[in-house]
């Protein structure tokens, strides 16, 4: 990997997960210098070291076991496998290595300047940088990218500290013991992902949620049906305000009440899943950020109130998702290229979410009750296709599920899609990218989807659009 520096650099980019390294390897081909800095040491951010990446990789694990569930229904025989929570571990730190393999390759082999750094701010254009051995040299840029990223946030409660959180679970080199009863404090992608997963692997799990549905914000139906399927497997509670964590014998008690009633749940480890808060550099008040509850504020180009900054990713918290974080960095560096100028914007409505539970959610865009307010009731037309019908769902056993689509009813343009059940995040793409190139019904339904596979599903709600 690069140890070389420059004192001076078109521009400096600070993180380089998804928001940092696209713009790096885009303004290094255009020809600009370009010095990334991360204090992780690799490419990936978050994602990589504590997130999306090792997530899914206890996840797939969990899945693989869930099959034993469905043998007798393909007229199969077999014992469901016992879990093994060190092999699983060393499977998710096993892609890490792979993955930051490969990054390094892809640093090497470009034209940016890495440096394993924390980066402070000594004013508007000139950057301290300190790497892990105390080291520090100062470096002035013409332009920023700050991608700083986010770090789990936690309740301000009595005992916060006896909890864990999905750095710790999820890092490379976690050495948690598999807890045999988990209580996860929040109802959010991360609390649902993680109760899904670890009870498929044996852990008996609580779920405490203080709004009134799983994945608050989320479409309601999305809601409802990962809540009927989970809460068979999860104890999930509701409206439920968590007041501590105590530590009780072996044993953690988490309090909390729940209309107007003061209980208790005890486990023998504590998941905080509250979300993330983001992160900024020492002396980031020499770049005189417009900051809003935390977050740099930015515009569609992802350019902030100092026309020489932009940032992209989740230390503006427009939408905190590492896909998102990657498109972002390449409109800020296609506008960097530009000279300033907004040649390229964020359609931050395009951006599909998806929640790797068991059952799957994603949507995009609009639900159909924002949707009626913003255009009026009479202008939206919602068309649904049920996976009971589906041929590829009727062969796996797998028909609890739906795919709705909100359209414009004036024009066919495709307003937002929500979908639940198996392969949910594989089918949102295409819809994502109808949204993203502003394409509607025609194209959808006249769009020839293989068979027999849940795209289908697509083409058929597609069709059921009539102006």
């Amino acid at each position: 990997m690069q140890t070389k520096t420059l004192d001076h650099v078109d521009c400096l980019i600070i993180g380089s997960g998804g928001g940092g390294y696209p713009a790096a390897f885009f303004l290094a081909n255009a020809g600009l210098t370009v010095l990334m800095v991360d204090p992780i040491g690799n490419l990936g951010g978050n994602c990589l070291a504590e997130g999306c990446v090792p997530s899914k990789a206890i996840r797939e694990a969990a899945l693989v076991r869930g099959l034993a569930d469905k043998f007798t229904g393909f007229g199969l025989r077999g014992d469901k496998p016992d879990v093994d929570w060190r092999a699983v571990m060393a499977h998710k730190d096993r892609v890490q290595n792979l993955r930051y393999t490969q990054h390094r390759e892809d640093i090497e082999s470009s034209a940016v300047v890495f440096l394993h750094a924390e980066a402070s701010f000594l004013s508007a254009d000139t950057a301290c940088l300190r790497t892990p051995d105390g080291k520090e040299r100062h470096c002035r840029f013409r332009h920023l990218v700050l991608a700083t990223g986010s770090r789990p946030a936690s309740l301000p409660i009595s005992g916060a500290e006896l909890a864990f959180t999905s750095h710790d679970l999820f890092r490379l080199g976690a050495d948690l013991p598999q807890p045999r009863r988990l209580v996860i404090i929040g109802g959010g992608y991360i609390g649902v992902e993680s109760a899904s997963m670890l009870q498929s692997l044996g852990t008996e799990v609580t779920l405490l949620e203080h709004s009134s549905q799983l994945l608050h914000g989320f479409d309601s139906e999305l809601s409802s049906h990962l809540y009927s399927s989970l809460s068979q497997r999860v104890r999930i509670e509701l409206s439920a305000d968590v007041l501590g964590i105590q530590r009780t014998g072996t044993d953690l008690t988490v309090n909390y009440r729940q209309h107007g009633q003061a209980l208790a749940v005890q486990g023998d480890a504590v998941l905080m899943a509250t979300g993330r808060a983001p992160v900024l550099p020492k002396g980031f008040e020499h770049l005189a950020l417009h900051i809003e509850r935390g977050y740099v504020v930015v515009d569609a180009s992802l350019r902030t109130s100092n026309p020489q900054v932009w940032a992209p990713g989740d230390v503006n918290g427009r939408s905190m998702l590492f896909h998102s974080a990657v498109r972002q960095s390449l409109v800020a560096a296609h506008c960097i290229v530009a000279g300033g100028q907004a040649v390229d914007r964020m359609r931050f409505d395009a951006v599909p979410m998806t929640v790797f539970t068991e059952p799957e959610l994603a949507h995009v865009g609009l639900t159909a009750e924002q949707a009626e307010a913003a255009l009026g009731k009479e202008a939206v037309l919602v068309t649904r296709y049920a996976y009971a019908t589906d041929s590829r769902a009727q062969i796996y056993n797998d028909t609890q599920g739906f795919i709705k689509l909100v359209f414009n009813l004036r024009n066919g343009l495709l307003l937002g899609a929500q979908i639940g059940g198996m392969d949910a995040a594989q089918l949102i793409a295409p819809l994502a990218l109808a949204m993203e190139q502003g394409l509607g019904a025609d194209a959808l339904a006249n769009t020839a989807f293989p068979h027999p596979l849940l795209s289908e599903g697509i083409n058929q709600a597609a069709r059921k659009f009539r102006p």
